[in-house]
């Protein structure tokens, strides 16, 4: 493999946040939703978002036409974002009254978010993968009914990990953070670039390389 252009990259999730991020890097790439559903189980809550991010990335890998010529390759990114406040994980709410209760937990409290990131590259002489877990901490500022209730009319929660963006409106409950805050979005940047970098794969370079 010689240059960037043969590598096509695929986001395996419908996020629009992490579409976003995606190009607000620079990056060209199309989507291909993961048909895995996002269901809790007894796992750690880092065992959970990086079996998810697999299953979700390997999805995808198994749909995908493998290209012929050797110096064209494929770069699927799957990845799975949630949020633990006091031992509990928070996905999205399954309602407004769901919503509530969420921003109810994490009012005055830190929190966790964290993302599985699975990266794999996939040529014609096979597959190459590399996994990560993301970890933030946020720290939430004590929120009022009122602007609960606020904030959950606006419709910004209803589909978001937590309940909330912390690129839109819920940027005035943050009173910190420690770690990424991309992350927080719904894609580490960093730690992508780090997981592609390990494959010879400089995602900054606009006309070459793999290296």
């Amino acid at each position: 493999m010689s240059s960037l252009s043969s590598v096509e990259i695929v986001l395996a999730s419908a996020s629009p946040r992490r579409r976003d991020l995606l190009t607000a890097a620079g990056l060209t790439f199309r989507v291909m939703e993961s048909r895995v559903e996002e269901c809790a189980c007894t796992q750690s809550v880092e065992q959970m978002v990086a079996r998810l991010a697999r299953e979700k990335a390997e999805d995808v890998a198994a749909r995908l036409d493998v290209p012929g010529a050797t110096s064209a390759a494929i770069l699927v990114i799957g990845a799975d974002t949630v949020v633990e406040c006091s031992g509990e994980i928070l996905g999205k709410p399954g309602g407004a009254v769901d919503a509530r209760r969420m921003l109810s937990l994490l009012s005055g409290r830190e929190h966790r978010v964290l993302t599985g990131l699975v990266v794999g590259l996939i040529g014609p002489d096979g597959q190459t993968w590399r996994s990560a877990v993301e970890q933030t901490r946020v720290r939430f500022s004590t929120l009022s009914s009122a602007v609960i209730d606020s904030y959950v009319a606006s419709g910004e929660p209803l589909d978001k990990a937590g309940a909330y963006g912390i690129q839109g409106r819920a940027a005035l409950f943050i009173e910190g953070i420690d770690g990424c805050y991309f992350n927080v979005v719904g894609l580490p940047l960093h730690r992508l670039a780090v997981l592609c970098r390990s494959m010879r794969v400089e995602l900054m370079a606009t006309t070459s390389t793999v290296l």
